[in-house]
């Protein structure tokens, strides 16, 4: 069934732009990248996966401009919230105060900083009601794997506070090492950690037929869309959401990062999700799993 029209999406990764300069989103990871075009010639290391990549916010020279822009975009197609990075910055300010019915927040995580991560998320989560953390594995310095013991404290933590951890899963974009990343390290961690809910982030790819089966295996285990235009969902994810995952799959997008709204939406009518689908997709399983309200 086509997509409805008057569903209030919730888009599960969007980032607010603090400048028209992309070079410094990727700091963290950039000791990482080694070949030349990666560093020197990219606006961001993904960049041979996608075409026309967004602008962002041009003319906008202040946070709060930025953020009026990107509460712009959502409106065009009908985004009510939208899950974006905490990075305790004047742009983190501006869109809480300004918009706080349209933003929630998550915290990027570095396991490799122990204890002072976990009181780092307990003091986010109580100043700024984080509702998510996340890690990006391979993008760590040094790397560290979804199930590697440095990354339990921060499971644990998580589980603690009643919130999901975001993991990305899958190769890689940027030409970094995927092992940290592969979808089976995922065993052990929803094994060790039953209470613990994971969403899986970046298409899981090329082991998305066993991200499926480890959904059906434990059952705070989710899946979101990010970093993937509609057209290029997996065949094996829509199946699943189609027959016994309805409650599993979330809209994520990647505006401004490498996918345009525009294309977004423009690809979505075409996706054959059925109709008792999209609800959940667009908005329920989100305001589930986040622990949002109306």
């Amino acid at each position: 069934m086509t997509m409805p029209s008057d569903i209030g999406i919730i888009d599960c990764m969007l980032g607010i732009p603090d400048t028209g300069d992309r070079s410094g989103w990727y700091d963290s990871f950039r000791p990482l990248l080694k070949d030349s075009q990666s560093r020197d010639q990219f606006k961001m290391p993904a960049q041979y996966m996608f075409k026309d990549i967004p602008d962002t916010g041009p003319g906008k020279s202040t946070p709060a401009d930025f953020v009026h822009w990107t509460v712009e975009q959502m409106d065009r197609f009908n985004i009510k919230k939208a899950l974006v990075g905490c990075n305790e910055d004047a742009t983190t300010e501006a869109a809480r105060t300004l918009y706080p019915d349209r933003f929630f927040f998550d915290a990027p995580c570095n396991p490799n900083n122990g204890m002072d991560e976990v009181r780092r998320i307990r003091r986010l989560h109580r100043d700024y009601g984080i509702k998510a953390i996340s890690v990006f594995p391979s993008g760590t310095v040094p790397q560290v794997a979804i199930n590697h013991k440095y990354m339990f404290p921060l499971y644990a933590v998580a589980v603690e506070l009643d919130i999901p951890i975001l993991l990305n899963v899958g190769i890689p974009g940027p030409r970094i090492p995927m092992e940290t990343q592969k979808v089976e390290h995922l065993d052990e961690v929803c094994w060790f950690f039953p209470d613990l809910k994971v969403v899986m982030r970046h298409g899981a790819e090329p082991w998305e037929a066993l991200a499926v089966k480890l959904m059906l295996k434990y059952p705070n285990l989710y899946y979101s869309t990010s970093a993937f235009a509609p057209k290029h969902y997996p065949k094996a994810i829509i199946d699943y959401a189609n027959t016994r995952g309805a409650d599993k799959i979330i809209y994520a997008g990647y505006f401004p990062m490498g996918l345009s709204l525009d294309r977004i939406f423009g690809d979505m009518p075409n996706v054959p999700f059925k109709a008792d689908v999209w609800p959940k997709f667009l908005r329920g399983n989100a305001m589930r799993v986040f622990g949002l309200e109306d």
